[in-house]
């Protein structure tokens, strides 16, 4: 896949789930099975959101619910038809989308045997 693509960046809290599985999970395993062409899921070491209150990794007393980002990366139709599921599953987090050019895209080869 090169040319142009739409990146979704979900942002939610380590801490955020669904149905008692990480959120942050909960969104690739989703992603997967919509046939996204990928998802990634990246530790933030420090941020705030909506309460206003900054999380670090730097400091053990405040190294919980640190900042998540979920990236999804795919064609336009199929990421935007991919939204849905975000609304089913209450994200309260900033959800970004984002035209991104593709340089080079190393997806797996089919195995020969």
């Amino acid at each position: 896949m090169i040319g142009s693509v739409l990146r979704l960046t979900v942002l939610v809290g380590e801490n955020d789930r669904w149905r008692h599985r990480p959120l942050s999970s909960e969104i690739v395993h989703r992603a997967h099975a919509a046939g996204l062409a990928g998802a990634s899921v990246f530790r933030g070491v420090e941020g705030f959101g909506a309460s206003s209150v900054v999380h670090t990794a730097r400091l053990l007393s405040l190294a919980e619910d640190l900042p998540v980002a979920v990236v999804v990366v795919d064609e336009e139709e199929r990421v935007r038809a991919f939204l849905p599921q975000l609304d089913e599953l209450a994200v309260r987090g900033p959800v970004l989308l984002d035209r991104c050019e593709v340089y080079r895209w190393g997806g797996r080869k089919a195995d020969p045997a």
